[in-house]
Order: structure tokens, then sequence, then C-alpha cells
């Protein structure tokens, strides 16, 4: 890992005392430039060190987004541009499954309270604005190296947030940016708008799993009532996110659960 301290405030101070009294022993850290946040964490895990942590870099080297994509497009990524961070913690839910549809839920909501920017949710972790990608959440799991078989496992949720222009060359899915409804917002600004209610969710999902967030997916969810196809070839009406946070796809065969993290939906006619 090659990083240093940041200069910019990123309200530290601010998003811990909010955090600290959810997540005791919670800390922010804040640095320059890094491979990849979630790389970083997922190190410290897999090394022993799981306390509380949001690691948020001005700039990534090496992000990566779901199935090993990049996420930055190019050597201009960085604070001004992009939010990029990831949260880590230990996390014992009795079901993983829609995790990352209850953290979409937090950051859309988070983003756009009353809906009025249009941001919705695109299963299983992107928020798009008009079919076109604002943010990318990445999750990703770690048992210390000294868990034992009743440990509970190290979640780390990595978060890349389009704060100003940038170019679509290359990306799969054209992207949107906060600047085009709020010309001002810094990241700094929007972390720690989201850090806490980020958190909360969490910790709700740990207690309650994906259920009570379903309905509020289900408002914010851009395939559902469309057509789309999925990249191991299945084709169909999409009939929203059941209650576990499954993908719901209407095909001639019937109705389908898609639940594979190794699959990727597009609406139809888009490319993967």
């Amino acid at each position: 890992m090659d990083s240093s301290s940041s200069t910019a405030d990123w309200f530290q101070d601010r998003i811990a005392a909010s955090v600290a009294p959810l997540l005791p022993g919670f800390a922010v850290e804040a640095v320059a430039e890094m491979d990849s946040t979630n790389t970083e964490l997922m190190r410290r895990a897999r090394a022993g060190r799981v306390e509380p942590v949001l690691l948020v870099a001005e700039r990534q080297t090496a992000g990566r987004g779901r199935l090993g994509r990049p996420w930055q497009s190019g050597a201009q990524q960085d604070a001004a541009v992009s939010l990029t961070f990831s949260l880590g913690m230990p996390l014992a839910p009795a079901d993983w499954s829609g995790l990352s549809l209850a953290v979409g839920v937090a950051v859309a909501e988070g983003l756009d309270p009353s809906g009025a920017h249009k941001i919705g949710l695109k299963w299983p972790n992107d928020v798009w604005v008009e079919d076109r990608k604002l943010v990318g959440i990445l999750i990703e799991t770690a048992l210390p190296s000294d868990g034992g078989p009743d440990a509970s496992r190290y979640v780390v949720i990595g978060i890349g947030i389009n704060i100003g222009a940038r170019e679509g060359d290359g990306m799969r899915t054209p992207p949107a940016w906060l600047h085009q409804w709020r010309p001002g917002a810094s990241a700094p600004e929007v972390l720690a708008e989201l850090a806490e209610p980020l958190v909360r969710t969490v910790l709700d999902f740990e207690a309650r799993g994906f259920a009570p967030f379903a309905e509020r997916f289900a408002a914010r969810d851009v395939l559902r009532g469309r057509e789309v196809a999925l990249s191991d070839g299945t084709a169909g009406l999409c009939e929203g996110v059941a209650w576990g946070g499954e993908l719901q796809v209407r095909t001639d065969a019937g109705l389908q659960l898609i639940s594979s993290d190794e699959v990727s939906v597009r609406p139809r006619g888009m490319s993967f």
C-alpha cells in the first residue's frame, strides 16, 4: 500500500463523533492516494485487524468494482471527481442476502431524500440516474486469520460516487454525476452526510435482514417492469426484487429468481 495522509478536511472528527455511539472504537482515516480502500481493509482483516473503520482515499490507483472491473476511468480520478471510500466492520447477520441492496437504499436516500432527482437502484449494487451510473458498490468479506468457527466475518463495503463530470469512454454504463444537480457539492461534504446513515443501515440489516428494506428498494427499482437481459443468457420481464433480495425475472420457462453474484443484468438493449 502506497499512501500518505490527506491534507484535505474530511470532517473526520464530526463523522467519528456521530458513528462512535453506534460502533465503539470506530475511526475515520483519510489518505491522499491508495491502490484501493477495499483492498487495504481486506488486507488488514486477513491479518487480524478487525476494528471498525471508514477509510477514504482522495485518489485510488487500482479501484475495483464488481466482478473485478476497474472503478476509475483513467488517471484523472481524484476527490474533485469521485468520492471513494470503504467501511469495514465485524458483522454477523443471520442471512447475508440483500446486503448490497440495503446499502444501495441508504446511499440513494442519502443523496436524494425526496426522490426529486430520480436516483434509482439497479440490482444488485448500482445507483442509477436515468440509466446512467452514479454510484457503484462493492461488498467483500473476510474471516480473520485467528477467527474460530463462530467468529464474526469482517465486511468491507466499498462505495464509489461520481461527484464531478466524468468521461464515459470505455464504460459499460454511461456515467451520471452529482454536480449535475448539486454543483457546489464536495466529496467531504457528501461523505459526512452518508457515513452515519450507512452504518445505521448496516447494523439494522445485521439485526433484521433485508426484509425491512424491500419496499424502500422497490420504490427506486429501475429494472422493475422492464424487459431485461442477463449475462448468462436469461431474458425476460423483471418483476422486481423478492423479500430475500433475489431478482425476479419472468421468462418463457416461468419466474426465475436470480441471486448469483456472478450474473450481471441490463435493461434489454444495453450492452454488458
